[in-house]
């Protein structure tokens, strides 16, 4: 009888074990990235805090970018370094933000972040990276401000190169044509102003080939109205149609397409019969109508982004000209000064790109400043 009691309270502890098991697990499997590398690196609570003070100080950080963009540096244990940068996008393009660093086993966090519109200054989460991966992507539906953060873990140790870039969701719908070939764009005035242009022109030689931005099933071709001769393709990914227009011909037969394919051939038919040959591309939204459908389409001519990392930047450098500017992008035109250096000050490096540096004064504001008027601080 006692073996029996024993045995039943051995079986019973085993599922009261089991049972604490699975809710530890799941109460595991409910914390943040943030909170399971604190668990996973056993942080205490007041190093966890400061590192996490730092992303909410990104969050206020207000320094712009144009794209694509690239910036290097070395990142040092327990420098607590952020990187925070805004920028502005329109839907249809697509977001890519990279972090290479000579370790494969350092932890960055990637965050992207929209402007309420609504709200001055505040910043919605859009979407978070994985930490493991060196890339994050995100495709744009919503024109605004947004922000970028990379917060590296607190014991990185490594030289570093962040590169952001954006690329267009689909492929020029006309064969080899380029952002040039636009002559035409979105709200255009048409017919004395009674309306207005609801896509873009894209100008080419008549017979080019028109070919399908992206995968997916013709739902129409033929001939009426204003644009004459006619293909619409719908994209059941992004739940629209994409409207081809003042086509010479029509390819016969097309039905389920993929990307590139050949839909038919520029032209000047429907109302656009006194005009040169070009395509009129439109996207018509579920919902919302007529689209601009430049963002999609429209490619980003790439710098010359470095192929090295750079290891050998200065951690801290001083300014040596009166006329020092700091400004909020790195860039003398099209920016913003944020105020003037005084001679002799001590700048914390957070890294270069090209010929600016990106770093934090005294009062731990971010800016850029061109390399020319600073020197490495001993």
């Amino acid at each position: 009888m006692q073996l029996k009691q024993l045995s039943l309270l051995f079986i019973v502890f085993i599922l009261v074990s089991c049972s604490q098991l699975e809710k530890a697990e799941k109460l595991i499997a409910g914390l943040s990235e943030r909170e399971q590398y604190k668990r996973n690196n056993n942080l205490t609570d007041e190093l966890f805090d400061i590192w996490k003070q730092r992303h909410e100080k990104a969050l206020t950080d207000s320094l712009q970018i144009e794209l694509p963009y690239s910036e290097s540096g070395v990142l040092k244990p327990r420098n607590f370094a952020i990187y925070s940068y805004e920028t502005y996008l329109i839907p249809g393009e697509v977001l890519t933000a990279e972090i290479i660093t000579d370790s494969s086993s350092t932890l960055v966090f990637k965050d992207i972040y929209k402007k309420n519109e609504s709200e001055t200054n505040k910043f919605e989460k859009i979407t978070s990276g994985n930490t493991e991966s060196r890339s994050l992507t995100f495709e744009v539906d919503q024109k605004g401000l947004y922000k970028l953060i990379f917060q590296p873990e607190i014991e990185a140790n490594t030289p570093f190169q962040i590169n952001i870039s954006k690329n267009p969701a689909y492929l020029f719908p006309v064969e080899n044509g380029q952002n040039s070939d636009i002559g035409s764009y979105w709200g255009d005035m048409r017919d004395g102003g009674k309306r207005n242009h609801e896509g873009i022109d894209i100008f080419a030689n008549r017979g080019t080939p028109v070919v399908a931005a992206t995968g997916g099933r013709v739902r129409f071709t033929g001939e009426k109205g204003l644009g004459g001769k006619q293909v619409w393709l719908r994209d059941t990914h992004r739940n629209q149609s994409l409207y081809y227009a003042h086509l010479d011909s029509i390819k016969p037969g097309i039905r389920k397409v993929k990307a590139g394919d050949t839909l038919g051939f520029v032209g000047n038919t429907g109302n656009a019969r006194t005009t040169p040959p070009h395509l009129h591309f439109g996207i018509y939204k579920r919902g919302s109508g007529a689209i601009d459908p430049i963002g999609f389409v429209y490619s980003t001519i790439s710098q010359n982004q470095q192929t090295e990392i750079e290891n050998d930047i200065a951690s801290r450098i001083k300014v040596k000209s009166s006329s020092a500017n700091f400004r909020n992008k790195p860039a003398t035109n099209n920016s913003k000064v944020l105020k003037k250096g005084e001679l002799g000050e001590i700048l914390y490096v957070q890294g270069k790109t090209t010929n600016w540096y990106h770093v934090r004064d005294s009062l731990d504001r971010p800016l850029f400043i061109h390399e020319s008027v600073v020197t490495p601080a001993n």
